[in-house]
């Protein structure tokens, strides 16, 4: 896991520094994983070199759509980000977390003694290539969740503990960006070992502009050629992030947005959100930051084995919120207001962040193009909406 900011001493890197940089990192052991070009989208799977990254790529994203477009340049990051986060690589969505096993050989009626077998915790090391700001603050938010309170996941723990971070500023961002709303990019400005900032010169091959966030990322630098990078460059490079920041294709009022959803549970809106909504939890599955997880647990057909599986789940699931009796939220109006509300505003109360950063996963690909960005600006049109949101915070005041 990166360190606190040591040194942030400006280098550049040539399309060859960079190629030396992946195989370094190589050379130390970890598995990389980048963004490649598969099946219509840019995905994160593993990569060797540069020439498996999506050079020349962009992608056009809005509500309820996504495709991919030629660039006129060689740029390997000239793109904003796929369906695919760093959780399916941190938390997979299926992960066996203990076998038991039968003691004796045969099953009898008074044979209740089993051996628990713990997986054995992750070793791999892992060098995410790409990470763009709102996920580095997306991680940081799982960094709380599974490792920030009295318990501790441990097999999250040991593949981030072990995992190298190579951001890259954000200098193309989508229609359904909406970063610098939360304040999550698009520039990173921590949680990395190096972070870089591509420059591609008219006609010719991609620049980096890098700083160094660790320890770590100074020693694998050192190992690679690269040069301090010059005035220009470096004013170059800011103008590309400072140009994204100003192209954001959605926004998000944060002001008072927990006290608006509190106070608002039972406005006609979330029946309008509910007449749209398929429950499908397209938008759970592609967040960075939702966590939430069932069990399965399996034996075999003879008794003498069980395992204890855990897979990803969705508030959007019927099953999710059962109990005895029935499930808490029957239906999609309840499931969307939940996912909404805590996401916006209960996640504060958690966390004391906010559980959006912004990336504009959940508005691509929800198969109807519903836009949180959007139904919060619903509820701040309404004065009704707005003056209980005002009286939510005056009683929080007092």
């Amino acid at each position: 896991m990166p360190e606190d900011e040591t040194d942030r001493t400006r280098f550049s890197l040539t399309i060859v520094g960079f190629d030396a940089l992946l195989q370094r990192l190589q050379e130390r052991g970890y598995r990389m994983i980048g963004p490649v070009v598969r099946d219509g989208v840019i995905a994160y799977d593993e990569v060797e070199r540069s020439g498996d990254l999506p050079r020349g790529w962009t992608d056009r994203q809005d509500a309820a759509s996504y495709r991919l477009e030629r660039r006129d340049d060689e740029a390997l990051f000239g793109y904003a980000v796929g369906p695919h986060s760093w959780r399916r690589f941190l938390q997979p969505a299926r992960e066996r977390l203990w076998t038991a096993r039968r003691a004796g050989a045969e099953p009898a009626a008074d044979d209740d003694q089993f051996v628990f077998e713990a997986e054995t915790l992750p070793a791999e090391r892992l060098a995410l290539i790409g990470v763009r700001a709102c996920e580095l603050a997306a991680l940081g938010i799982h960094d709380q969740v599974f490792t920030g309170g009295p318990f501790s996941d441990e097999r999250y723990a040991a593949r981030r503990a072990g995992a190298f971070v190579l951001a890259v500023n954000c200098t193309e961002p989508a229609g359904t960006c909406f970063c610098v709303s939360m304040g999550t990019g698009p520039r990173a400005e921590a949680g990395f070992d190096l972070a870089l900032t591509e420059v591609v010169a008219e006609g010719g091959e991609p620049t980096f502009v890098g700083e160094v966030g660790s320890s770590v990322g100074a020693e694998v630098l050192a190992e690679v050629p690269h040069e301090a990078a010059g005035a220009e460059l470096r004013a170059t490079a800011q103008q590309l992030v400072d140009g994204a920041a100003a192209r954001m294709g959605r926004e998000l009022q944060r002001d008072g947005v927990r006290e608006l959803l509190l106070a608002n549970l039972e406005h006609a809106h979330w029946d309008d959100v509910a007449a749209r909504c398929l429950a499908c939890g397209n938008c759970t599955l592609v967040c960075p930051t939702c966590f939430c997880t069932g069990v399965e647990d399996v034996t075999d057909l003879g008794g003498q084995a069980a395992t204890h599986t855990r897979t990803w789940d969705s508030c959007f699931t019927g099953d999710f919120s059962f109990i005895h009796g029935g499930s808490v939220r029957s239906g999609v109006k309840a499931r969307y207001r939940q996912w909404l509300t805590h996401k916006l505003a209960t996640w504060i109360d958690q966390f004391g962040t906010s559980g959006c950063v912004g990336c504009g996963r959940c508005i691509t690909w929800c198969p109807v193009g519903i836009d949180l960005t959007r139904e919060v600006a619903a509820l701040r049109a309404d004065p009704h909406a707005v003056a209980a949101a005002a009286g939510q915070r005056e009683q929080g005041d007092g």
